[in-house]
């Protein structure tokens, strides 16, 4: 039976653990990440475990 791999996703602008997890297999685009230590709230897109903030227009 193959193991999931999964992580907590951290806030990108205080750092803190957030309480959303994400896999290996989960892919995310313009997804509000909310953080509950600094109140905000910051847009990310996950591809292969890798997060990245999401670019306005």
């Amino acid at each position: 039976m193959p193991t999931i791999i999964s992580e907590w996703i951290y806030c990108p602008v205080c750092g803190n653990k957030t309480r959303t997890m994400i896999r290996e297999d989960t892919e995310l685009k313009n997804f509000p990440l909310y953080c509950p230590k600094c109140k905000k709230e910051t847009i990310i897109n996950v591809q292969d475990m890798k997060i990245t903030l999401a670019v306005s227009k």
